[in-house]
């Protein structure tokens, strides 16, 4: 099974994460189920840019986005070439790395 690397974030993630996911298992689900506490607003529809991240390595084995995740990424805190939404991604083969960004597009994270 493919790894993923969650690099070190100040406040959902201070020492990062390292974990095992399922292939075709949603990126924001296997986040989530390890302890990650990724934002997903719109409870993982794709329907807001909440769960923004960036994959630093491995991105070229992901599929690629599709009209609806470049919408709404059009809206994410400090888009960057390697820029999709957790909810979109399905893990696939290749291990990877990601970062998630400092800021989000919630102007109030949520708890809980």
């Amino acid at each position: 099974m493919p790894t993923v690397r969650v690099l070190p974030h100040p406040h959902l993630c201070p020492d990062g994460a390292r974990f095992e996911s399922a292939p075709g298992q949603s990126l924001c689900d296997a986040l989530l189920a390890h302890g990650v506490p990724l934002e997903h607003a719109c409870e993982k529809v794709a329907a807001c840019a909440t769960c923004h991240v960036y994959v630093r390595q491995g991105g070229a084995s992901l599929a690629a986005s599709d009209d609806l995740e470049e919408d709404q990424l059009d809206s994410a805190w400090a888009l960057q070439a390697d820029s999709r939404l957790a909810c979109c991604v399905r893990v696939a083969d290749a291990d990877l790395v990601i970062e998630i960004p400092k800021h989000s597009r919630n102007h109030a994270r949520e708890h809980g």
